[in-house]
């Protein structure tokens, strides 16, 4: 295990960039910074509180934004400033803009990971939030990056975080935090009802995800920490991250695509490691 950064608050989203960089944001500090070689670089403050994040295909940095959290109350925050939203950055000019807040006129309440498919469209999880003994609905949406056009796929979700495709894109995988479950998608039906792949066993919660290029689901793993890897046919293996409660979030990179980059929240770190298999390709890249 190599530390590429620390210091981090509440590192999630690496994005694994062309120069060997990678980006990640720091959800409880607003911001998205770039990490190499042991140190770290501001690329833009977003506010709030950025979650997942993925290239686009236009070479610009999307991200999920929960709308940050309440510092006295340690709840998701609410009110002006704290919407949920998609925000769109540009990397070279680190301008940030705003692409979507709401859906058929109902707000999003806290976007939390995406994934963009071959077509270019994108695929997002809202998580949901939580005040007040209050807990809002999660889903999973789908929509164009130019701020054209946006579906709501499933709007009942109990707690959907995680996202990702198949190889061939014929699926999409969500993964569920307090249930622990992983569910799949048809990408090409709209209107449907997922197919549970497998659940967890243990007091464990699921985060975000990464798929391989043999089509295996590598699942960030909560309380017990690590990477729990699921089988298309939903058989479930796991790999310890000793004295580590929020592994949150890896992304594959390096030559051979088997450099794995997972983000340690609690103690605010990002590490690589070597994984026993290649990761699959993104879409698209930085």
């Amino acid at each position: 295990m190599e530390i590429v950064a620390e210091g981090l608050a509440f590192p999630e989203g690496p994005v694994v960039m062309a120069d060997g960089s990678v980006i990640i944001v720091e959800m409880t500090a607003g911001r998205i910074t770039r990490c190499w070689n042991g140190r770290t670089e501001t690329v833009c403050e977003v506010g709030g509180g950025p979650n997942g994040a993925a290239i686009g295909p236009d070479g610009a940095l999307y991200v999920c934004n929960n709308g940050g959290l309440d510092p006295v109350k340690f709840q998701n925050a609410r009110g002006p400033g704290h919407e949920g939203r998609i925000e769109r950055i540009d990397l070279s000019t680190r301008k940030v803009e705003r692409v979507y807040d709401r859906c058929d006129g109902i707000a999003l309440e806290a976007p939390n990971d995406i994934v963009f498919d071959a077509d270019g469209r994108m695929w997002f999880t809202d998580l949901g939030k939580t005040h007040d003994g209050i807990r809002t609905a999660s889903g999973l949406f789908a929509a164009l990056p130019d701020g054209s056009a946006i579906t709501a796929i499933n709007r009942h979700a109990v707690s959907y975080n995680g996202v990702g495709l198949s190889p061939g894109g014929e699926h999409v995988y969500v993964a569920d935090t307090h249930q622990a479950r992983l569910w799949r998608y048809d990408r090409k039906v709209e209107a449907q009802r997922p197919v549970w792949v497998a659940s967890a066993p243990g007091p464990v919660g699921f985060d975000s995800l990464a798929v391989t290029a043999a089509g295996n689901i590598c699942v960030a793993t909560l309380y017990a920490g690590g990477i729990s890897t699921i089988t298309p046919g939903g058989r479930v293996s796991k790999f310890d991250i000793a004295d580590e409660r929020y592994v949150t979030n890896l992304a594959f990179g390096g030559a051979d695509m088997r450099d794995a980059y997972i983000t340690l929240s609690t103690t605010g770190r990002l590490m690589k490691t070597r994984w026993d298999e290649p990761g699959l390709e993104l879409h698209y890249h930085g």
